[in-house]
Parts: C-alpha cells; sequence; structure tokens
C-alpha cells in the first residue's frame, strides 16, 4: 500500500553553482513539507494575513517567519502583496486541507517518512536494509497516522482516475475487486461515475472502519464494500476485474509473481487484471521513477520499481493473454492483462 512520487530535476550543468543548488535542493523540497505540516496553506485560504497574522494564527516564532514566507513567494507558492501573503495558484487548488483537490497527504507523510529516511540513504546502499520500514501494524495502531496514510494513498489515486476511467470499458463490468485497495478511494470514484459497477476493497482488517466512512462519503457504499484479509494468505474476492494499484512495487519480485498468479487463479474466463506502478523504462532514465524506486529501498523489505517487460512477464507467466501496456498520469504505467 505504499505509494510515491518524485519531482523531475533537469540534468546538472557543468557549473559549480548548478551544482551546489543541487546539493541544497533539499531546503525547497523542506520549505513546502514544513508549510504543510503546519498547516499553512489551510489557514491563509482564510484571507491574506501578515507574518504577524501567521505567527498568531499558527503559534510560531517570530524570529524567521518572513524568510519562510518570503522563500515560499519565491517557490511561486506563495503571493505577497503590501506584506500580505496568500496561497498562490498551486497551493489555493492542491493544498488546502478538505478541498476535493488536496494533495498534502503525500507530504505529509514525505515529511514524516520519506524526508528522515533519505538521510540515511548511505546505510541503505551499504546494507540494502530498509531505513524506516513501512510497519502498518504500527501505523494502524496510531488513528492519526493511519487517517494521514490513507489520505496520502487517496491524494495519490485520485490523480490517477481519470486515466484509468478512460482506459478500460467499465460500462461492460459488473463486479470489480481492489486488492490492496486501502479504503476504497479508487474503486469508489470509478463506481461514482458508472453506475453499473459493484465492487470490493480488500485490504487489511484495520482499514475497516476508514473505508466504511469514506466510501459513504463518496456515496457509494450500497456497491462497494469493504472485505478485511491479506493477500498472501486469504482467498481473494470474487470479480470480473480486478486492480492491483501501487502494491506490486511494496514486494520481491518472487512475491509479485505469486500475487498476479493468486489473481489469475481467482478470476473467471474472460476476466482482466489491471496493475500499475511507476513502472522503469528499459533503460532506466526518468529521475522521477528512479527516485520512487529508491523510495522503495529505503521504506520496504524487498520492494522496488521494475520495467514494463517485467511485469509483462509477471501476467504472462501466470496465464494471462491480450496484454496491453499504457501511460498512467505523469510517471505510472498501466498494465492490462486478460483470462
Amino acid at each position: 500500500m505504499t505509494a510515491v512520487t518524485a519531482p523531475v530535476t533537469a540534468p546538472v550543468a557543468a557549473d559549480p553553482v548548478a551544482i551546489k543548488r543541487l546539493g541544497n535542493a533539499f531546503c525547497a523540497a523542506k520549505l513546502l513539507l514544513t508549510a504543510t505540516e503546519l498547516g499553512l496553506f489551510s489557514a491563509l485560504d482564510a484571507g491574506p494575513a501578515t507574518a504577524g497574522d501567521v505567527c498568531a494564527a499558527l503559534e510560531l516564532n517570530p524570529r524567521g517567519v518572513g524568510d519562510f514566507l518570503n522563500a515560499l513567494v519565491a517557490l511561486g507558492l506563495l503571493e505577497r502583496e503590501n506584506g500580505r501573503y496568500r496561497n498562490g495558484p498551486a497551493a489555493a487548488q492542491f493544498l488546502v486541507r478538505g478541498k476535493p483537490g488536496y494533495s498534502g497527504g503525500f507530504l505529509e507523510r514525505a515529511n514524516r517518512m520519506l524526508y528522515p529516511a533519505w538521510g540515511k540513504l548511505t546505510e541503505a546502499l551499504r546494507t540494502g536494509a530498509p531505513q524506516a520500514p513501512a510497519n502498518f501494524s504500527q501505523v494502524a495502531a496510531n488513528p492519526a497516522v493511519l487517517n494521514a496514510f490513507l489520505a496520502m494513498m487517496d491524494s495519490v489515486n485520485s490523480l490517477l482516475v481519470p486515466d484509468i476511467d478512460a482506459r478500460f470499458a467499465w460500462d461492460s463490468v459488473g463486479r470489480v475487486a481492489d486488492i490492496g485497495g486501502a479504503r476504497g478511494n479508487l474503486l469508489g470514484r470509478l463506481a461514482q461515475a458508472h453506475p453499473n459497477l459493484r465492487g470490493t476493497v480488500f485490504d487489511l482488517p484495520t482499514v475497516a472502519e476508514p473505508a466504511a466512512e469514506h466510501l459513504a462519503s463518496l456515496g457509494v457504499a450500497d456497491r462497494v464494500v469493504f472485505r478485511p484479509g491479506d493477500f498472501f494468505t486469504d482467498d481473494l474476492p470474487a470479480a470480473d476485474v480486478m486492480i492491483m494499484g501501487h502494491v506490486l512495487h511494496d514486494w520481491s519480485p518472487q512475491e509479485r509473481r505469486r500475487l498476479v498468479a493468486k489473481c489469475y487463479a481467482a478470476l473467471p474466463p474472460g476476466g482482466a487484471l489491471l496493475v500499475y506502478d511507476a513502472m522503469l523504462d528499459e533503460e532506466p532514465a526518468d529521475l522521477s521513477k528512479l527516485l520512487v524506486s529508491i523510495n522503495m529501498l529505503l521504506v520496504t523489505e524487498g520492494g522496488s520499481e521494475y520495467p514494463v517487460s517485467e511485469c509483462v512477464s509477471y501476467l504472462t507467466d501466470a496465464g494471462f493473454t491480450g496484454i496491453t501496456c499504457h501511460p498512467l498520469g505523469a510517471d505510472n504505467t498501466l498494465a492490462i492483462g486478460y483470462k
């Protein structure tokens, strides 16, 4: 259930200043992560505010706040006029908690988990061991952390719904199962667009209550249900179409093959499996995808991104035919196979 994304950075020029800027790139990232953690963009949604207003609203010490806000202006996240600050267009649309387009769930998790883990990249490369293991039992034990994790999953897969909708003939489908589907955001939004869909979200028992609440909020609880289970040890729900999104990259190649084969066995003849991840090109050159794969090194025991051809081999070896692969969102690939 780990999902990540990453910015694209242009190759560094043969220039010491450019190298220095690249070495300091983490500073700009931390400005955004900290502003999200503080709830700055949500606070400014109420209207423009001075630095003093921000200090009072967020309980900050005045030292450094002016520079902090002006740095966010320089990044284009805030705008400044007559000493008052307001959200820029991107922040207003995507970084205000509670708005439909909120994408800060991933940023909140990145700040809490990925940012510290990247500080231990050297150790990860020396040992091959994760530096911030994604122990879901620990996540689930803390409701606030669990809700933040689930919000992160929603913020990532919501961006992919339009492309997934366009890439498959959902109007001719009856039953769908989202395997490892968190609280059902993806399947719920597909069901909103296609009244014919009936579905099951299959994930660990600790997600049951948040899933029920979220599916109800989407208005699809009468057609999409949550079923608790472990996809390695329990039977998968009956469905005509199965989805595994941002799931396979959490696991080793052997475990991926096992999961794909299990989906094939559970599907009826004519059924389909949809798999999506930030799959690598045959000659990896896309920095955003490579950073996602390194994230998997830092937070999982055996996960990584994998080439599109490797995904095709998982599907082919399991018995799927008619396999097609499609670009999905900014840096994902969707593979579809039929039984």
